[in-house]
């Protein structure tokens, strides 16, 4: 793995625009525009490293479904902060009968630095609304097709994407997929993944309609969500948390007319309910209790640091923060802290791979449980925020 200094191409940013790219700069709190997508650099990697990456990818994917699966026998909810029995079952519910509900995708963040740098490291998994998606299928496989022709690239995104739709298509309610995003993105990107997505599933030959969240209606008469022309919402893929969906005002209809899988809801919501097993920082410790020592994990824990104040160190990680948000870093040696205001994880210090001051954090996706497809953020510090930086990345 290294990192190389390039020379940008002419008119870049109209270029990712053009291929779906629309946010390709950030505004800074000194009210300043730098790029996210950065291609002044590039990472390389050789082919043994990426075999050896995607073989840590399904091994932490496999570890995470025994997981949800001792979650759910063992009824530890609570641990996840879901404490609404209904909830809670409909969620067992859910991962009981996955088997006839379609999920697509999920992004693992993973510390790692090359060969030399001991083995990857899974710093949580994103597997209900990850983003980043459109730059990682789509702008960087046509930027090294452009700076670098006959290169390779651990991307096989975009043919995943539509193979799983298509396979997991007769698991789907008669009528078209609603594709739903937040109009309150001031961005773009949430709007641009969902695009991006839903032409995935067109290409696979099902139905789509889009529709912002905040025009989904609830028709009392009938009983079910519907669209902004009073057509039922079947199935809707929707870039909206789980743990926002369940208890926003609507969210009483939700849980009331969730489709489990039994074929007794009436809504079908992708990501499904079981997705909140995995997206919640609580994994992380319920990994390393169940898998203690492992080479791919770090020791993390829910009730306190525990020892890793003396050394390493520590993050705390609300179980819900996303982007970075509410994350405290504690070095060796500081006065433990207990985060009694919300719930945290507290997982070992294990700081970003520094390549000439830019920490980097690798994003390796699944799609339909495969290992298909890697992203590259850098940061200037150790938390990768929303001010993160996009990297595209070959194969050497």
């Amino acid at each position: 793995m290294r990192r190389h200094t390039i020379t940008p191409r002419p008119d870049w940013q109209r270029i990712v625009e053009e291929q779906g790219l629309v946010y390709p700069l950030t505004r800074y709190p000194d009210d300043s525009l730098r790029p996210y997508w950065d291609e002044s650099a590039y990472y390389s990697f050789t082919l043994p490293e990426v075999e050896a990456l995607e073989e840590v990818v399904a091994e932490l994917h496999r570890l995470c479904l025994d997981a949800a699966e001792h979650i759910v026998a063992r009824g530890r909810f609570a641990d996840l902060g879901i404490t609404d029995p209904r909830l809670a079952a409909l969620v067992a519910e859910s991962w009981r009968r996955r088997a006839r509900l379609p999920s697509v995708y999920g992004r693992f963040d993973l510390r790692y630095g090359g060969v030399d740098g001991g083995p990857a490291k899974l710093l949580e998994y994103n597997a209900d609304t990850p983003t980043s998606l459109v730059e990682a299928a789509a702008a960087q496989w046509f930027w090294m097709e452009e700076r670098f022709p006959g290169a390779d690239q651990w991307n096989s995104l975009h043919e995943q994407l539509v193979a799983t739709w298509r396979r997991q298509a007769p698991l789907l309610p008669p009528g078209p997929v609603h594709f739903a995003h937040s109009a309150a993105d001031e961005l773009g990107e949430d709007l641009m993944t969902v695009a991006y997505l839903r032409e995935t599933a067109e290409q696979a030959g099902i139905a789509t309609e889009a529709l912002p969240m905040e025009e989904i209606g609830w028709d009392e008469l009938s009983g079910r969500f519907v669209d902004e022309r009073l057509g039922f919402i079947r199935s809707c893929f929707k870039l909206y948390p789980w743990e926002w969906l369940a208890t926003d005002r609507f969210g009483p209809h939700v849980l009331d007319t969730l489709d489990t899988g039994g074929g007794t809801g009436t809504t079908c919501w992708i990501e499904p309910a079981w997705k909140m097993l995995l997206s919640n920082k609580a994994l992380l410790a319920i990994l390393w209790e169940l898998n203690p020592g492992h080479p791919n994990l770090l020791p993390a824990y829910l009730d306190g640091p525990h020892d890793l104040a003396e050394a390493p160190g520590y993050v705390a990680k609300p179980l819900l923060g996303r982007e970075g948000a509410g994350v405290t870093v504690h070095p060796a040696g500081a006065p433990p802290v207990i985060r009694a205001e919300e719930p945290c994880c507290y997982q070992e210090l294990a700081p970003l791979a520094d390549f000439d001051g830019n920490r980097v954090v690798l994003g390796a996706w699944v799609v339909g449980d495969e290992p298909c497809g890697l992203g590259l953020r850098e940061s200037p510090g150790l938390i990768t925020d929303g001010y993160a930086r996009f990297l595209p990345h070959i194969i050497d």
